[in-house]
């Protein structure tokens, strides 16, 4: 299924991925202006916690931006929220494998990762993900769901008509060469 905006968007859809996108961004927004309090060096690698999550004054300012441009898709919600959010949650799940790769390496750590860093980026990005898939994904989607209606119109009819039994009674027909022969 291609993510597009010209798609249908139901209300009910709408409020979650605009839940999931605004409390991302809030809760972002909000851990970035904690981290920037603690006045941590830019590219420090030995800044406090926060929130259990350690930081510095790269991660608190990408925290700030990528929380309000949640914000900000929140508010315009629809579509571009869900795709917002898809995207959004690759990126943290993303770079909680680039905190894998950078942990113990003090050099390469610019953004402070720690293993709780990387937990937390493995989780947000998959609950933020999940917000948006939510009521786009799924073989079971109610037939009230615009996606559901959405795939139904792109599909070629079945024939209609009554219902016949086929018995196959010999699938390869023909003569048949055995190996060797």
């Amino acid at each position: 299924m291609k993510l597009q905006d010209e798609l249908p968007v139901d209300s009910k859809l709408a409020t979650v991925w605009r839940a999931g996108a605004g409390l991302g961004g809030i809760f972002l927004i909000v851990f970035g202006c904690l981290g920037l309090a603690d006045h941590p060096g830019f590219l420090a690698t030995h800044g406090d916690r926060v929130a259990g999550l350690s930081t510095n004054g790269t991660l608190s300012i990408l925290s700030i931006v990528v929380g309000a441009i949640l914000v900000v898709g929140a508010v315009i919600g629809g579509n571009f929220a869900s795709n917002l959010n898809m995207v959004v949650g690759v990126l943290f799940v993303l770079s909680g494998f680039y905190g894998l790769t950078v942990l113990g390496r003090p050099d390469a750590n610019i953004l402070n990762f720690r293993m709780s860093n990387v937990l937390f980026a493995f989780v947000f990005g998959t609950v933020v993900t999940t917000f948006g898939m939510y009521g786009r994904v799924s073989s079971h989607l109610p037939h009230d769901n615009p996606f559901w209606r959405g795939r139904i119109e792109r599909e070629t009819p079945l024939p209609s008509g009554p219902k016949t039994f086929v018995k196959v009674l010999n699938p390869n027909p023909g003569p048949t060469q055995p190996v060797g022969h």
